[in-house]
């Protein structure tokens, strides 16, 4: 009607409609321009540092991580042993004792766990072998600073143990505790039909194992000195990107800011409370931050292989929903498995899941099978990737730098 009757328009509404059509085109040309097209989509991404990178400056990234790596390696090698363990033996002419009563040294937090082995040394010659079934029964009494003692769960633990014994009998597990509630442990082991083996014995050796102090100690400052290094780096990484939109971002961009949070997680900031606290709680944390990483890891290596081939055209359900699929029975595989460990370990210290559970096979079997559809997923990726974007100008550097860091943690893990 306007067009019409120009004459009955006032000056101010037409001034509104031509303002109107002109945020209309702006809006329409600034949408088709941040649009990617197929042909182009590849140069329209927040500028990366690796295509300024010479290759004197690749092969300098790569010694620096590896000067850095040795460096740690060496620390590791250097310094305090993990595990610190003391040795009991019960002679020969003790062994009518029944059973035996075996009292731990005394312990602080920083041991963190603590496990008891038997080892039972048989005479019989070098090329004999044979595998015999053992029945163990268990009693554990912790005991307080004031020398106050009480049974743990106040029951007997009784156990089938597969004695395999080839040039000497493999170590058997008896207790393991996966966190300290009291500072001195007694443990009361007998085992049925001992003197029924097919040769005679000479001797019964238990270890007391527990984490070396002085290695907590060193992982407490070791963790606490990453935990700051990946908050600087991610503070660096949300500061480098923060002019551009994250529409912007290329997929290795937008992985980098889930992946440096996660690596914040993997450190474990929480970590002091394993000895502030006496509790299963801390430890739970974190492996369930570990998992959850490496997961992350896993599915950020599936998204980024098929993600740079197919830009601007990734749907939830096509792309994203398979290898989260693929991903998640993993993540939940490992999680259900700790998880059924630990509730176990609760209610029985002598437990252990691959002699106590016939399950334990199915699980492993669920693993391998699901792994394997995972890796070949993957090389599918890999291989559809490089033979389609071999020859396009900035994504042929981003393919070769992302496989050789893929090779290179795979390697170290």
């Amino acid at each position: 009607m306007d067009a019409d009757y120009p004459a009955f328009e006032t000056p101010l509404c037409g001034e509104l409609k031509r303002f109107c059509r002109r945020v209309k085109e702006t809006y329409k040309e600034i949408r088709e321009d941040l649009t990617p097209y197929k042909d182009d989509r590849y140069y329209r991404l927040a500028p990366m540092r690796l295509y300024t990178l010479s290759k004197r400056h690749f092969v300098l990234v790569f010694v620096v991580f590896f000067i850095c790596f040795g460096l740690t390696v060496f620390i590791g090698i250097a310094g305090p042993s993990v595990i610190e363990s003391t040795a009991v033996t019960a002679k020969l002419n003790n062994l009518k004792m029944r059973p035996f009563k075996l009292n731990s040294k005394p312990l602080s937090t920083y041991n963190q766990q603590l496990w008891l082995t038997c080892v039972i040394q048989l005479d019989q010659p070098d090329e004999s072998s044979f595998k015999t079934n053992v029945t163990m029964t268990v009693k554990i009494r912790g005991v307080e600073e004031n020398g106050s003692s009480s049974f743990i769960n106040k029951q007997v633990y009784n156990r089938m143990r597969m004695l395999n014994c080839a040039q000497k009998c493999a170590e058997i597990i008896v207790v393991h505790l996966g966190y300290l509630t009291y500072t001195q442990y007694e443990v009361i082991v007998g085992f049925e039909d001992l003197n029924k083996l097919m040769y005679p014995i000479k001797n019964v050796n238990f270890t007391w194992k527990t984490y070396n102090p002085s290695f907590s100690q060193v992982e407490i400052w070791f963790r606490f000195v990453f935990v700051v290094l990946t908050f600087m780096v991610t503070c660096l990484f949300a500061h480098s990107l923060r002019k551009f939109s994250m529409r912007d971002w290329g997929i290795e961009q937008k992985w980098m800011s889930i992946l440096l949070p996660m690596l914040l997680l993997y450190n474990d900031p929480f970590f002091p409370l394993s000895f502030l606290v006496n509790s299963w709680f801390p430890g739970m944390l974190d492996d369930l931050f570990q998992s959850v990483f490496l997961c992350a890891l896993l599915l950020f290596w599936l998204c980024v292989y098929h993600g740079i081939r197919v830009q601007g055209e990734r749907k939830c359900l096509t792309f994203y929903f398979p290898k989260l699929f693929i991903v998640g029975l993993l993540w939940l595989a490992c999680v259900t498995l700790g998880i059924w460990q630990t509730v176990n370990e609760l209610h029985d210290p002598t437990y252990q899941f691959r002699v106590d559970t016939g399950n334990f096979q199915g699980m492993k079997i669920f693993f391998l099978v699901v792994a394997t559809v995972y890796i070949l997923y993957l090389l599918f990726l890999i291989v559809r990737a490089c033979s389609e974007l071999r020859n396009m100008p900035y994504v042929d550097l981003r393919l070769k730098f992302l496989t050789a860091l893929t090779f290179v943690v795979l390697v170290i893990r």
